[in-house]
């Protein structure tokens, strides 16, 4: 038995790609993508189909000129997409541009544009999860989308403030990013960091079961992984999304995994029930340094993919 098909019985496996060839091999339940996925799938061959298909439904769409590209990229997202949904047995993450990070409305709004091109397309919107950012505004946009049936992934997650409020809230799901809050301690302690003190495994851990003691139907997938030593710690996570490289690893290395996220553990944590409300919410997220810098340069980082994205489509549109 692979670490994979071990990893398999205790956690859903999501693969964070656009590589529809690399869901094929390792079968995941779920996928997740995102504007750089997008794009370096976008320029493959095999998939140029995919991109004539969604600059046609663009020029279809009666969008006014200067909204065209935009047209292109939520319906390019839209028919990857329904291609991942093809071979995955679960659901795809769809994500909503990084600068409406602060406009709850805005949000809102663009997650009921790509719901409805979804459902267009013939796909239920139980098998849709719009990501959005995990500021204040994003997860009170969340709240309002959830009441409507439209499920949600809250990404660039990186404090327990931000995983409360998002429980609070009822959102179907959040994405702690373990790799990034790895890598902002392995840069300030100097060095590498022993896998029992890893501060994103152990943040994940503590999310992890504060939801389960307290009952939350929320679900913890674990994002951003570095290392396979990582994704082992967190087995028995709700779920986890893995890159296909790290999910090459796990597939090729032998063994069986006891899952270390169990219910019995969490009922048994020390954790006491906390509830946010905004000013609260704001001042424990700032009171951890690590939190703020890694949510502000997730969005710009976010931001720079998805404009990359929009430069690549203004020029496949002025040239269809």
């Amino acid at each position: 038995m692979s670490l994979l098909e071990s990893l398999k019985k205790f956690t859903t496996v999501v693969a964070d790609t656009g590589d529809i060839e690399s869901m094929r091999q390792f079968k995941p339940q779920d996928a997740t993508t995102n504007p750089s996925l997008l794009f370096k799938a976008a320029q493959q061959p095999e998939y140029r189909a995919l991109v004539e298909a969604s600059l046609a439904d663009a020029d279809r769409s009666g969008a006014a000129e200067s909204k065209r590209a935009e047209a292109f990229m939520d319906r390019l997202a839209v028919n990857f997409g329904r291609e991942i949904l093809k071979i995955v047995p679960g659901r795809v993450s769809t994500e909503v541009d990084a600068r409406l990070s602060f406009d709850r409305d805005a949000t809102v709004a663009k997650a009921r544009e790509l719901i409805g091109l979804y459902e267009k397309a013939g796909i239920s919107r139980e098998r849709i999860l719009i990501k959005v950012g995990t500021t204040w505004e994003g997860i009170r946009a969340a709240g309002a989308l959830e009441q409507e049936g439209i499920h949600c992934n809250m990404t660039l997650l990186f404090s327990f403030a931000q995983a409360v409020a998002c429980a609070e809230a009822g959102v179907t799901l959040i994405s702690p990013f373990v790799g990034r809050i790895y890598d902002y301690y392995k840069k300030e302690r100097g060095g590498d960091i022993p896998a029992a003190d890893d501060p994103g495994v152990q943040s994940v851990t503590r999310i992890y079961n504060y939801y389960k003691k307290f009952g939350y139907k929320t679900q913890v997938m674990g994002a951003s992984f570095r290392k396979v030593e990582q994704i082992i710690d967190l087995a028995g996570c709700d779920l986890l999304t893995i890159s296909t490289d790290l999910l090459d690893a796990l597939h090729k290395a032998p063994g069986e995994i006891t899952p270390k996220l169990t219910l019995e553990h969490a009922k048994a944590s020390a954790e006491e029930k906390i509830s946010l409300d905004e000013k609260t919410y704001r001042w424990m997220h700032n009171e951890d340094p690590m939190a703020v810098e890694k949510l502000s340069d997730g969005i710009r980082r976010f931001n720079v993919d998805a404009r990359k994205l929009e430069k690549w489509a203004t020029t496949a549109v002025a040239t269809a």
